[in-house]
């Protein structure tokens, strides 16, 4: 299927501890998908767009956008957000309506909200089409557990990790110190602390839950952070990230500056080959679609391993996969453009 112009809702926002990145991903993806010349309309995915939509038509042509480019240095206060419109309701007024007039839906959310599967699942029983993975792998994916059997039994190294649920103990015999620990469920880097020794552990652990449960605490393993995007099922250039302190948390992500990142990575071109080699197998055995992203640590061996597939990757001025995209002479507009594509031939026979 060709991508005419079309009616697109590009849905963002959401509950999620991310939901600045999503706002940003949302407003610079709506405006690429203007540039290429479609009508488009940003949908908040908890704020909804209350009132009248019976010209549906007009939505999609006004351009008042609910979302915004900027990212602050720490995560938004989620109970705060939840707080103003009471009722529970993840999805807000109006949002399901808007997104079947779409004649697809271009998903900008990130974190809990929109990579764990559940917006696809709905989607898909009400007939809407939208971009990247389905709901199977996006929820394969998002659940750290399950995505490391998937690693094991596809041969891709990972760190050890346990689960642990509040009231059962630490149980984390076999991971010792430092450790890694962070929510079951999220992205982002947030909730996310390494914990060096016993005494620091209950406040990591408490801290992580803030964000959901359990909360892993994972082998930490010493070595070069590297970031592989993939599209369309073949690997981008490699992307070091260097990040001013532990680790690659999420002011480092989204504050530019913070970070250094390197791409294409300087490496040997045997191992270049092999993270990109391992990042394909990664997307295939998660069950991925269009787009992705994997992060991996290399050791002071030159061994690999793969900390987690991102099913909906950021897509601000600072965000990975973009740089990655420019080094393999890919600009923003068309990287845009080849995930609307490609999501539409998903779709293609029906």
């Amino acid at each position: 299927m060709e991508a005419d112009s079309m009616n697109i809702a590009v849905l963002c926002g959401g509950l999620s501890a991310e939901r600045d990145v999503s706002l940003s991903t949302g407003a610079l993806a709506a405006a690429a998908l203007r540039r290429l010349g479609h009508r488009v309309v940003t949908l908040d995915l908890f704020l909804g767009r209350p009132g009248d939509i019976s010209c549906l038509g007009d939505i999609f042509t006004e351009n008042a956008d609910a979302a915004s480019a900027a990212i602050s240095e720490t995560a938004p206060d989620i109970a705060a957000l939840r707080a103003s419109r009471p009722g529970g309701a993840r999805v807000g007024e109006n949002v399901f309506e808007i997104c079947r007039a779409a004649d697809i839906v271009f998903l900008a959310l990130h974190g809990e909200d929109g990579e764990d599967g559940k917006i696809q699942a709905a989607f898909d029983l009400l007939g809407i089409k939208y971009t990247g993975t389905g709901f199977l792998g996006s929820a394969i994916a998002m659940s750290k557990p399950a995505a490391k059997r998937v690693f094991y039994e596809n041969g891709v190294k990972t760190p050890r990790a346990v689960s642990v649920y509040r009231g059962a103990g630490a149980g984390i015999e076999g991971i010792g110190f430092p450790c890694f620990v962070k929510p079951c469920s999220g992205g982002s880097s947030v909730g996310a602390r390494i914990v060096s020794s016993e005494a620091e552990l209950p406040d990591a652990l408490e801290f992580a839950r803030q964000f959901g449960e359990p909360v892993i605490v994972e082998e930490y393993i010493r070595g070069r952070e590297f970031n592989v995007g993939v599209l369309m099922g073949r690997a981008l250039p490699v992307i070091e990230i260097c990040p001013d302190g532990e680790f690659y948390d999420y002011k480092n992500k989204y504050q530019e500056g913070v970070a250094v990142e390197i791409c294409p990575a300087e490496l040997p071109p045997e191992l270049t080959e092999k993270l990109q080699r391992t990042a394909e197998t990664v997307f295939r055995a998660l069950e991925m679609q269009v787009y992705a992203r994997m992060d991996f640590i290399v050791d002071g061996g030159g061994e690999i391993w793969c900390l987690e597939g991102n099913t909906l990757p950021g897509l601000t001025p600072t965000s990975l996969l973009p740089q990655e995209a420019a080094a393999a002479g890919i600009s923003y507009d068309e990287l845009i453009g080849v995930i609307l594509r490609e999501s539409l031939n998903k779709y293609d026979g029906e």
